[in-house]
């Protein structure tokens, strides 16, 4: 065979031994081309796929000023423990927040606990608060109440205002927070 081979490549003359060559180099070179190609098309996809994760991270992990303008806006949220420590937590920063706003923190009242028809095995632990205040510390509570982590919701909300004086009212609030 090596015999036969060598006959052949010695009847051939130059002119077709260089078409050879470059036909060889000319399939070499559409091998590399598309070997090229496809490591082209998938670095490129590489390159796609790497920037959409850095926007998904970007968006996950804002700048810090983002950030806390999202943890303002994002009301905090404490799980749930046992009712006695719950009410008392609860008590204690609600009793805070009336402080925080300048209201007299009067005696907090603990209405009964009741089945919380929202989430099933959490009880509502409920606080009412009756006093008198100014209108612009009400306003104050009411904004402040949703950095309180105990709070679940305003269950009653009554407001009397003073005849004489349009700015002192009356004070009716019921809280609740979760318990276990």
């Amino acid at each position: 065979m090596l015999i036969m081979k060598k006959i052949m490549l010695e009847k051939i003359n130059e002119k077709d031994k260089r078409a050879l060559k470059i036909g060889a180099v000319c399939i070499a070179a559409i091998m590399v081309f598309l070997l090229a190609k496809s490591w082209i098309d998938h670095w490129s996809q590489i390159r796609t796929d790497l920037a959409e994760l850095r926007n998904d991270l970007a968006f996950i992990n804002p700048p810090e000023a983002k950030y806390q303008g999202l943890k303002m806006i994002v009301p905090v949220f404490e799980m749930p423990q046992n009712e006695k420590d719950q009410a008392f937590l609860f008590r204690d920063s609600f009793g805070k927040q009336l402080k925080d706003a300048g209201i007299k923190a009067g005696p907090l009242q603990f209405l009964p606990t009741i089945k919380s028809r929202v989430s099933p095995g959490y009880k509502l632990r409920r606080l009412r608060y009756k006093g008198k205040c100014q209108f612009a510390q009400m306003l104050d509570l009411l904004a402040g109440l949703k950095k309180n982590p105990y709070l679940v919701t305003i269950e009653e909300f009554e407001l009397k205002c003073d005849q004489k004086n349009r700015q002192d009212i009356e004070l009716d609030l019921v809280v609740s927070a979760f318990a276990r």
